[in-house]
């Protein structure tokens, strides 16, 4: 299956690939990349960057919103072969080395394969490589204190913690886009609902933080969001934080 490259906004495009997202943002053929899907997922990442008219070379940096394999797939990847440094919140830096791992465990999920869609969803995460380790040999931290980042799109970073201690979305103000990882998505596998809703409760480190979190995102003035799963939603981001906080109760 080929990349599913959709244009949201001028120089922003969301990437379906087998089951997560990533972003690219674009400035000419400079693009900073936000995510990179799971370790199967690169011949997907490499189409859609040359979809919209770039190359692995013109990345100037991948973000990561937080360092779950099926986020930072092939960043370790483009950063061994072509240099592209891996920014990652200061937090989120030591996860991005696999100095520690907060991520669902196979306890976890046999706890929960009684579940709608909890089967499908490993058996699709085995097949792309999901349960391999791809660490990120040299992670940097992104300024957490400047506001914008000087890279294409110039990405404003919100710490939203709890699905990991370093998770951050990105606002893109002049857009009106929030680029939201796993923090506020708008569907899952594992999911029966769809729409702006948190993840189901065996996938966040610290659920009670990635709940509050939503105030964080609630706060950002965008009319765009672009999950980490799920399709593009449009509509106040304030209204789909808080309709995520409703069902969350």
């Amino acid at each position: 299956m080929g990349a599913d490259v959709r244009q949201v906004a001028d120089g922003i495009h969301l990437v379906h690939g087998s089951h997560t997202n990533w972003v690219i943002l674009g400035e000419g053929d400079a693009v900073t990349l936000i995510d990179t899907g799971y370790p199967g997922d690169r011949k997907q990442l490499l189409e859609s960057l040359a979809a919209v008219g770039s190359a692995p070379e013109a990345v100037t940096a991948v973000l990561l919103t937080h360092a779950h394999n099926d986020h930072l797939g092939s960043a370790e990847y483009l950063r061994s072969t072509y240099g592209t440094p891996v920014l990652a919140h200061p937090a989120e830096v030591p996860h991005a080395r696999r100095e520690f791992l907060q991520q669902v465990t196979v306890g976890d999920v046999l706890g929960n394969a009684w579940r709608p869609g909890v089967l499908p969803w490993l058996v699709h995460v085995l097949r792309v490589g999901g349960a391999q380790q791809h660490p990120v040999g040299a992670p940097e931290a992104f300024p957490v204190a400047d506001g914008r980042l000087d890279l294409p799109g110039r990405p404003v970073p919100v710490h939203t913690p709890g699905h990991t201690d370093g998770h951050c979305v990105f606002h893109v103000p002049e857009a009106g886009v929030v680029i939201s990882g796993d923090a506020l998505v708008s569907g899952h596998m594992t999911s029966r609902i769809e729409g702006p809703q948190l993840l189901p409760d065996m996938f966040h480190h610290e659920r009670a933080r990635a709940v509050a979190s939503l105030d964080l995102i609630e706060r950002l003035d965008a009319e765009v969001l672009l999950p980490g799963h799920g399709p593009v939603h449009r509509g106040s981001v304030r209204a789909a934080a808080q309709h995520a906080r409703e069902r969350a109760v």
